[in-house]
């Protein structure tokens, strides 16, 4: 059986978040387009669909290292902060970035509360395995010598 696991991360991440724009209950705010990621960064992102691509990170993150709550995945989504002549320093990303997705992938039924934080749903869990088994079909077609590993 594949699941998560078995494919590229950024492979199933633009795979997932392709099947969110789809999705009726997720769905960029409307404060989207103006803000930033963290305090590390300088700008808002780029990416017209930045959105749905941070959800499906979210969620797979959720996968891998869950139960896990919005604080640590906070620390997961930070970077280097510039201080100017100081040394650079850990930053954590947006926390109302990480709480509105989660909130967002938690409507969806994609996510459940459990005690020390979220975990992915039965219907969660069966999106990622379900695309990584579409995604390894296509990487085996391109790349026959993958059925080696």
């Amino acid at each position: 059986m594949t699941t998560a696991y078995d494919v590229p991360a950024s492979d199933l991440i633009m795979r997932v978040a392709d099947k969110f724009k789809e999705n009726d209950k997720i769905n960029p705010p409307e404060w989207a387009e103006f803000v930033k990621t963290g305090v590390h960064k300088e700008f808002p992102p780029v990416q017209e669909d930045w959105w749905y691509i941070r959800c499906a990170a979210v969620l797979r993150s959720i996968y891998m290292n869950g139960p896990i709550g919005v604080e640590r995945l906070c620390s997961v989504y930070g970077g280097k902060q510039d201080r100017g002549s100081q040394p650079y320093r850990k930053a954590k990303g947006s926390g109302s970035v990480i709480r509105k997705a989660v909130q967002q992938l938690e409507a969806a039924g994609y996510l459940q509360t459990a005690k020390t934080g979220r975990t992915v749903a039965g219907p969660g869990r069966a999106l990622l395995d379900n695309t990584a088994h579409e995604l390894k079909g296509e990487l085996l077609e391109k790349y026959p010598g993958l059925k080696n590993y």
